[in-house]
């Protein structure tokens, strides 16, 4: 049985308005070549704040991993792989800074932390969490795993909907809105409140980096049933990085990158026979193609029907 090849591009198109000139002026031979071989399959839509962005929930579809938005069980799924059962969630130590009218979120892969600095901060704050029957594991300087029936079925929005555009994203519009959130909403401003004088930031100061000042909960809910296991697809995460920063020109040559490497090994592999899979991601919608097979006719009507790539790409 042949390996799916299967590349999943988030950010591929942005709603900013920015963006708008750089899509217009995309030049990709490799993935228009790629897209002409293909044909498309599986579409899934939805509103610009679905708490569960379209590249999410794609890769949710490639590991069997079905759930309402906001419930994708990230978490309780990366804790099955160590055995684990339950209802579980990501939290991810961050900084907020307050604007004029709203709170923004930095990075945090932007943000330096290391070990060091976030083992001292979730060792601070470990007694609070705790107090709400909150079980705390460090996985990676911007990662912890939270384990509490408190995030069984708790919607909670993607990190990655929170961050994205520069000063654009108001932190409070993406908060659980539930009661069952309300805890953590306590919890937020008790680790601010904590934070605020906390040695590790003191230190982080000195050295020219911003405090750690809040945390942000994703990934929760609890699993079913382990799914089984499946490769991970091929995930460059460049595109939503330039997008988060508003950077378009850093955008578009990052997509010049993806087509020259990414887009074109897939090309080489369909071309070869092998079955492939391409996902394209927006802020909106996400549209997979496939080799399917098809009819002299049909082929030759694809040729005269073919969109312009800036069109496939609008419509993410």
């Amino acid at each position: 049985m042949s390996t799916l090849s299967h590349l999943l591009i988030p950010f591929a198109a942005s709603d900013s308005q920015g963006c708008r000139p750089a899509l217009a002026a995309l030049r990709l031979p490799h993935l228009e070549r790629l897209l002409a071989r293909l044909t498309p399959t599986t579409r899934d839509g939805g509103p610009e704040d679905s708490l569960s962005p379209p590249h999410e929930r794609a890769l949710a579809r490639h590991h069997g991993l079905a759930a309402a938005d906001g419930l994708i069980p990230w978490a309780a799924w990366r804790a099955s792989q160590a055995g684990q059962d339950g209802a579980w969630a990501f939290i991810t130590p961050c900084h907020w800074q307050v604007m004029t009218d709203h709170i923004v979120m930095a990075r945090p892969d932007t943000l330096g932390l290391d070990e060091a600095d976030s083992r001292a901060v979730l060792t601070a704050v470990r007694p609070y969490f705790e107090e709400d029957g909150i079980a705390l594991e460090y996985a990676h300087p911007t990662l912890w795993l939270a384990r509490s029936e408190i995030f069984r079925g708790l919607a909670t929005a993607s990190l990655d909907r929170v961050v994205s555009g520069v000063g654009s994203r108001n932190v409070d519009d993406w908060m659980p809105p539930t009661a069952q959130g309300g805890p953590l909403r306590r919890l937020q401003s008790e680790t601010q409140m904590l934070l605020y004088t906390h040695p590790v930031n003191d230190a982080r100061a000195e050295r020219g980096l911003l405090p750690i000042n809040s945390f942000w909960v994703s990934g929760s809910g609890a699993l079913a049933a382990p799914p089984p296991p499946a490769a991970a697809p091929r995930m460059p995460l460049a595109l939503l990085h330039a997008a988060q920063n508003e950077d378009w020109a850093g955008w578009t040559a990052a997509w010049q990158q993806i087509d020259a490497e990414d887009c074109a090994a897939l090309l080489l592999a369909a071309e070869q026979g092998a079955q492939v899979q391409l996902t394209l991601c927006g802020e909106r919608n996400a549209q997979s193609f496939e080799p399917v097979p098809r009819s002299f006719l049909q082929k030759i009507s694809s040729i005269f029907s073919r969109q312009r790539l800036s069109a496939v790409l609008e419509q993410l």
